[in-house]
């Protein structure tokens, strides 16, 4: 019940909508499902609010799960107080629990406890309570020679290691002090000795410091990737007390041990052990967990960042059930060709050699005209890879030439394609088929449906994230895989066409049962109806109300099975049809005659208003698909290479990524250019994806071009500037801002050069 409060109050609704989220989630119900077909259950929440309630009661959970061993290690070591098992039990994060678990948790033999085993304890808790002792004379009393207590000096460096060690266990010291430098502390940079040449990617970072707090995620990875390589040394430096000359945390930790600084005989002992302590116990752990919070925080940037990138990729516009060509340009191997029915099915494949050495060019366009004309192709999709476009511009001849076969042409992203040829679940499709035409047939189907097609491929491979191969694995994967999950299941997927890659995202499908479809499908035909898929093995009841809303069966024998309209409120789509006079078939489409019904005159049982208002939106437009209209983008002519770019141009192009830096736009040259994040908008951008996404077609205007490394700069700007500013300073104070290609061209370096 505290997790459900505690879930409740950071989504900030009732405990009730999220006790019966968890409860859903507890039997098996998947975040698609419970968002589409349980409004009523937990009274709306979102599938945003879904995931984030998921999220949070896997780490509470966790949280829980910890707290209990370690309540049972300290009773079973006889020190839990009602004080400390109240403090545990309010713990609200892993930090503050371990920090609370720190005096108690079993430990390798430390001077502190060789100095309690020295009978030196009493010293220390005497230092501490009687200001007025000489330190010196009071450690004579404690000099031993058998128990390793040579002299005085001995007996005190016993006594402040006791005391180091209770100050390095202090919970409540550890997280002000935690906090105190969060807030104040700078993370400082340099290269390594003789690292230079190795490290020129990373020179932005050579003499760089900035408040931890404030360091934007693409920053912090590069810092900690250069640390990894062995290319730069990464610290944090705690603020300043700029009075006392020393670490502000310093008098903090004083302060712990009640020095006052009035002239008392133990104060400067007690000082020096605060400074060592701080030192040599504190700094050096508050150090490993901050550059930890500092690289957790960006990691979950990063993954935010690659997850609405990879959403809107997915969920881009699919150009449809057309004959589609799909070319993999290369120059010494040859251009790939496949053709794939409107069904994604393969129809063709060849190797064309236009380009050098054969330089076939005549014959390439021939041999496309033919298989174009022969296919009755609609749609020819181009790889953007090497020679992208010079192939253009050849399916671009064959358009001149050939004006009577009615085309369109388009280039694609082909992230990935080379990782899907040589999956396993491209030679499961086509195990007869060389590895090098299988990215031709995935460009080609990209184009049809991407959603489709790119659940193929491991989402990390995909290429829209930043930083990907710098953050924890397991985490990526999760949060895409959610990603994924959603996407397919808000478009729905055709199960008489589908692949078992598609299927297995599908709410409740596994991979064996999408699997089994598959099978069933081909040895007994295209399923009529839902109910047909209760005969497929290991398709039990739990999984089919799972999964039998997101499943289309179009040209079916019930035409709702085509819709989104779950089987289970069939029984509300009838009492509509009967209450109206109009058959099923005859309601399907009629927006202006559904507008008019009142979705609360068919309120029955479980089907409450959400249910009832979803079917009716739904039976306007049966089996919708949510992604918005496809569109093409037509590169500017003549402008194939960076060194055609010219600053002021105006170009058309398609964004490939965003980062929290900017976005990556490809204008045809083989390298995408950016646009910083303050020259996305003639207003303020604080979000990059607030102003573009993955997917959409942009007007850009050339800034920078840096034929040298590699780098273009761009605008989307309405009103051209005189100069290039940037939204914040640049770190390094030894950078000058004094042309507008100088300056562009240190903001492409931070954003690209790590």
């Amino acid at each position: 019940m505290d997790i459900i409060l505690k879930i409740a109050d950071e989504l900030t609704v009732n405990p009730k909508q999220v006790a019966a989220a968890v409860a859903l989630l507890d039997e098996g119900a998947t975040v698609p499902f419970i968002a589409r077909y349980r409004k009523e259950v937990t009274s709306g929440l979102d599938d945003t609010q879904l995931r984030q309630l998921e999220e949070r009661l896997g780490y509470l959970r966790e949280l829980n799960a910890r707290r209990e061993v370690i309540l049972a290690s300290i009773r079973s070591q006889e020190k839990l107080t009602d004080d400390l098992a109240r403090s545990i039990a309010e713990a609200d994060s892993k930090t503050l629990l371990e920090d609370l678990y720190l005096p108690y948790k079993p430990k390798r033999h430390t001077k502190a406890q060789m100095a309690r085993a020295a009978g030196l304890e009493p010293l220390a808790q005497a230092l501490l309570a009687d200001r007025r002792l000489i330190p010196e004379q009071a450690a004579l009393a404690f000099v031993d020679a058998d128990k390793g207590v040579a002299d005085a000096a001995a007996a005190l460096d016993g006594a402040r290691q006791i005391i180091m060690e209770h100050l390095a266990e202090d919970a409540a010291l550890l997280a002000d002090l935690r906090e105190a430098v969060w807030r104040q502390g700078v993370m400082v940079s340099a290269v390594a000795e003789g690292k230079e040449p190795q490290a020129a990617k990373f020179k932005d970072y050579f003499d760089y410091q900035e408040a931890i707090a404030k360091i934007p995620s693409h920053r912090a990875l590069a810092l900690f990737r250069g640390g990894n390589e062995g290319l730069l040394t990464v610290r944090l430096q705690p603020a300043q007390d700029a009075a006392a000359g020393h670490d502000a945390c310093t008098s903090q930790v004083a302060q712990r041990l009640a020095i006052k600084g009035d002239g008392q005989a133990t104060d400067a002992w007690l000082a020096e052990t605060a400074r060592l302590a701080w030192k040599i116990k504190l700094f050096t752990r508050l150090e490993l967990d901050l550059k930890q919070r500092l690289r957790e925080a960006a990691e979950q940037e990063a993954i935010r960042v690659f997850a609405g990138n990879l959403r809107d990729l997915l969920l881009s516009p699919p150009a449809g059930a057309k004959v589609t060509m799909g070319l993999d340009p290369g120059i010494r191997t040859g251009v790939k060709l496949a053709v794939v029915d409107a069904t994604g099915k393969l129809l063709a494949t060849d190797t064309l050699y236009p380009h050098p050495p054969r330089r076939q060019w005549d014959e390439s366009i021939a041999t496309l005209a033919k298989v174009i004309a022969a296919f009755k192709v609609s749609l020819v999709s181009i790889g953007n890879g090497t020679a992208s476009r010079e192939t253009d511009q050849l399916v671009a001849d064959v358009m001149k030439r050939h004006p009577h076969l009615k085309f369109s042409k388009m280039v694609v992203s082909e992230a990935g394609a080379s990782v899907y040829s040589a999956s396993h679940v491209a030679a499961t499709e086509f195990p007869n088929l060389d590895v090098s035409l299988r990215g031709a047939v995935s460009i080609a189907r990209r184009l049809q449906d991407p959603l489709a097609e790119l659940v193929k491929i491991e989402p990390k491979a995909i290429g829209v994230g930043q930083y990907q191969h710098d953050v924890n694995p397991m985490q990526l994967a999760r949060s895409l895989d959610a990603v994924v999950e959603d996407c397919v299941n808000a478009v729905g997927v055709d199960v008489n066409t589908a692949s078992v890659a598609l299927l297995k995202q599908v709410s409740g499908l596994t991979a064996s049962v999408s699997e089994n479809i598959v099978v069933y499908r081909n040895e007994n035909g295209p399923f009529k109806n839902r109910q047909q898929l209760k005969k497929i093995p290991r398709l039990g009841d739990k999984t089919f109300e799972q999964a039998a809303g997101f499943l289309r069966i179009n040209h079916g024998d019930n035409p709702l099975d085509a819709s989104a309209v779950h089987p289970e409120a069939y029984p509300v789509v009838e009492a509509i049809s009967q209450r109206t006079g109009q058959s099923i078939r005859n309601l399907l489409g009629k927006s202006q005659f559904l507008r008019q019904l009142n979705p609360a005159d068919f309120v029955n049982g479980p089907f409450g208003l959400p249910t009832v208002s979803d079917i009716l939106q739904e039976l306007e437009k049966p089996g919708r698909d949510p992604r918005p209209e496809f569109k093409s983008v037509e590169f500017a002519a003549g402008i194939e290479k960076i060194t055609d770019l010219q600053p002021g141009m105006s170009l058309s192009g398609v964004v490939t990524n965003v980062a929290n830096f900017g976005a990556f736009v490809d204008i045809g040259v083989h390298q995408d250019g950016l646009v910083h994040i303050s020259q996305l908008s003639d207003t303020f951008v604080k979000d990059p994806r607030q102003a573009v996404k993955v997917g959409d077609i942009v007007k850009v205007r050339v800034l920078v071009v840096d034929v040298t490394h590699q780098r273009i700069g761009l605008s989307m700007k309405t009103t051209p500037e005189t100069e290039f500013s940037a939204q914040k300073k640049p770190q390094n104070p030894a950078v000058k801002k004094t042309t507008p290609a100088g300056a562009l061209a240190h903001a492409l370096s931070k954003a690209l050069g790590n």
